[in-house]
């Protein structure tokens, strides 16, 4: 079939039917898109900000749906729960709430867990940084189950405890009144195991001063009432974790718990293997708790005077606050958030210092002239109450830290004025000092700072040489901190190891508190490095120029001196190269003695060379007897001589006399008849000069014969009985 023809515009006018009323004409498409165009955007927004809050209903539709469906056991993949609360931004709504409960919950439990002893200085400003005004039945919770979970922890979960204690002093009390009331529904249900966990957590926040000691006595009293073997099983370990405090806050209650103890042993009807319980606790009273300590060092973390006690009794009425646990809608939610950010930055030290420096900005401008005026008046402050200010401070910056890195950052910010950098070490040594055992906290501090600056590093130096020198100040207890404080900055390199140039190690130039020093000193540095590595530190090439006052080698006796220092405080091992350098030093050869000398004090030492002996005789000959004939007999007979002032008396004696009879007969071989006396007279004198002085033999005045007579002990004849 064909198509019709196309007809022309002008005939589709043509055949329109004359009675058709006329239409306007048709606007242009242009006019038509551009006039709808304000109306169609001002849909689009509409219907825009009508999708985003209905993206919000649907999110917030859609995360109660998943909550309700999770209550009942299904699983939600965690993927799709965390994009719906993603979607979820409005924080006066309570989807966002409850979100913000679920993670604060979290967030107290996972901490909790985790804490232990090595890192509860971390773990509490952690917990801090968590809402615990609102979250404190949260935290409550947590740490009761963690205890009762793990009994051996109870001690780490009391010192947490007891620090949160001093910031929020109702998160205390809440823990303390739920425990005293778990301990009652145990004690009336006999459920031994919770008896003994809420005990136990008690026991050990009344160590802490968190509660008081009355509580763990009314709980030891109500215990030994009506003995049974679990009840008494229950008060022996309370009172082996609370004894040594009660003992020294409150003697005569904890006399009369074990006055109760012993009637038990003696005249209840109970277990053998609890009497053997009671028995174990009297030794342990004996022996003053020392492995029931009430506070292990490293959980002593709060001073007595910042602690808070409660005061509480087994019969007060009591409220656990159990609404505390679940969730409820905060009207006011952004405000209390704020109040505790508040708090939180007056608790860690975290000062607004932003909003400081904008409104110091604001003021400079104003306070310009008023500086400009005072310059001219200025007047210098002699009281040093600047200095003063200063220290307080540094010292307030110190105390209040948690850890070193938070002490670090406070530190850095205080504002010291030029001159007065060394007074930021001293005080650092100051506070370390003045602590009952070394921390080391100031240690770290100390390493942090010299390792952050050179100038730092070498401050700390100037103080280990006045401190060295200003040591005998010091008490023992001082001292030894400090000494420790400078033994962690060399083992960790903080420090330059040549700063030791300025020990001398001898007896004229150390006293008793400058050897202590040393001693901890070096003591510290094996513990930290180990022995083999603080020898190689000492025998290495590189340091020997720091160490020559320390090992000295200038005089054997402050060589014997040092090698004895070290030997003494168990540290002989570092002397090793002074002792071999001491055993292969050449010995001193003997001086001669010159003839004017051998005049005048008319004795001489037999051991000496030829050249001695020849003075001798020239001094004494008054005879024909010529020098060179008795240099020869000196030359013959020298080592023979020598050996006999080394002899013992007894053998002395007749080697001597042998030794005279034939240098008698070599000299009468020698000389002339007629001189026969003269000679003998020369003989006894070159015999006396070589003999007597080693203490073997006298020749008496005024007789032909020879009288021998030992000496001991190497000691030399009277002057006047030589002639």
């Amino acid at each position: 079939m064909e198509d019709p023809a196309p007809t022309s515009p002008k005939r589709h006018s043509d055949e329109r039917s004359p009675n058709r009323v006329p239409t306007p004409p048709r606007r242009s498409d242009h006019h038509n898109r551009s006039h709808d165009k304000p109306l169609a955007s001002r849909g689009r927004a509409a219907t825009t900000v009508r999708t985003e809050e209905e993206k919000q209903a649907a999110a917030k539709a859609e995360y109660e749906k998943l909550l309700n469906v999770r209550s009942g056991g299904t699983y939600i993949p965690p993927a799709r729960l965390r994009a719906l609360q993603s979607q979820i931004t409005d924080k006066s709504s309570k989807e966002y709430q409850r979100m913000a409960w679920e993670a604060l919950k979290k967030s107290i439990n996972g901490l909790i867990n985790k804490v232990n002893v090595s890192n509860i200085k971390f773990i509490v400003p952690e917990l801090f940084g968590e809402n615990l005004v609102r979250g404190r039945g949260l935290f409550c919770r947590s740490i009761m189950k963690a205890q009762a979970a793990s009994l051996p922890f109870t001690p780490i979960y009391a010192a947490m405890a007891a620090i949160v204690n001093t910031k929020l002093p109702q998160v205390g009390e809440l823990l303390l009144t739920r425990l005293i009331i778990q301990f009652r529904k145990a004690f009336k249900r006999n459920d031994k195991a919770v008896c003994l966990s809420s005990s136990t957590f008690i026991a050990h926040l009344c160590n802490q001063q968190v509660a008081h000691e009355m509580i763990a006595a009314q709980i030891l009293l109500l215990l030994l009432h009506k003995p049974t073997d679990d009840s008494v099983e229950i008060a022996v370990g309370l009172t082996r974790e609370v004894g040594q405090h009660l003992e020294e806050m409150s003697g005569p209650i904890a006399l009369a718990v074990f006055d109760q103890f012993r009637s038990i042993l003696h005249e209840a009807d109970i277990d053998k293997r609890v009497q053997y319980m009671i028995e174990v606790l009297f030794q342990v009273r004996k022996d003053k708790y020392k492995d029931n300590q009430a506070i292990k060092e490293e959980l002593d973390l709060v001073e007595e005077e910042d602690q808070i006690t409660h005061r509480m009794s087994l019969d007060d009425e009591l409220d656990v606050q159990d609404g505390l646990n679940i969730f409820k809608f905060d009207p006011e939610w952004e405000e209390h958030e704020e109040a505790y950010q508040r708090l939180k930055a007056e608790i860690l030290g975290e000062g607004s210092d932003e909003e400081d420096e904008d409104e110091d900005e604001s003021d400079e401008s104003e306070d310009d002239e008023e500086k400009q005026e005072e310059k001219a008046l200025e007047i210098k402050d002699a009281s040093n109450a600047d200095l003063v200010n200063l220290r307080r401070t540094i010292y307030l910056t110190i105390m209040s830290s948690i850890d070193p890195e938070e002490c670090c950052h406070k530190l850095m910010k205080v504002s010291l004025p030029p001159g007065q950098e060394p007074e930021l070490p001293s005080m650092i040594v100051e506070c370390c000092s003045q602590e009952r055992t070394y921390q080391k906290f100031y240690g770290l501090i100390g390493e942090r700072f010299a390792k952050i600056n050179r100038l730092w590093t070498d401050l700390f130096e100037q103080s280990f040489t006045k401190y060295y020198d200003t040591i005998h100040r010091y008490e023992t207890n001082r001292l030894r901190n400090i000494a420790r404080f400078f033994g962690h900055l060399l083992s960790s390199d903080a420090l330059g190891w040549h700063v030791l140039t300025v020990i001398h190690l001898n007896e004229e130039e150390t006293t008793s508190s400058s050897r202590i020093f040393i001693k901890i000193l070096f003591q510290d540095l094996a513990e930290a490095m180990g022995m083999k590595k603080l020898q190689a530190r000492l025998k290495d090439d590189a340091y020997q120029a720091n160490f020559t006052g320390l090992f000295p080698r200038d005089n054997p006796r402050n060589t014997r001196f040092s090698i004895n220092y070290f030997t003494s405080i168990g540290m002989g091992a570092v002397t090793e190269d002074m002792r071999e350098y001491l055993q292969n030093m050449p010995k001193p050869a003997l001086p001669a003695l010159p003839a004017a000398a051998a005049e005048s004090d008319g004795s001489s030492h037999g051991r000496g060379r030829a050249g001695g002996l020849a003075a001798h005789v020239r001094a004494r000959s008054r005879s024909s007897l010529t020098f060179p004939i008795l240099l020869q007999l000196s030359l013959q007979i020298p080592y023979p001589l020598a050996w006999a002032g080394m002899l013992t008396p007894t053998i002395a004696f007749p080697v001597a006399t042998a030794l005279l009879l034939a240098l008698a007969r070599r000299a009468r071989s020698l000389a002339p008849q007629s001189e026969e006396q003269e000679q003998r007279a020369q003989v006894r004198a070159v015999v006396r000069a070589l003999l007597v002085p080693a203490g073997v033999l006298e020749l008496q005045r005024g007789e032909g014969a020879l009288a021998a007579r030992a000496q001991t002990r190497g000691r030399c004849l009277p002057q006047q009985s030589v002639r």
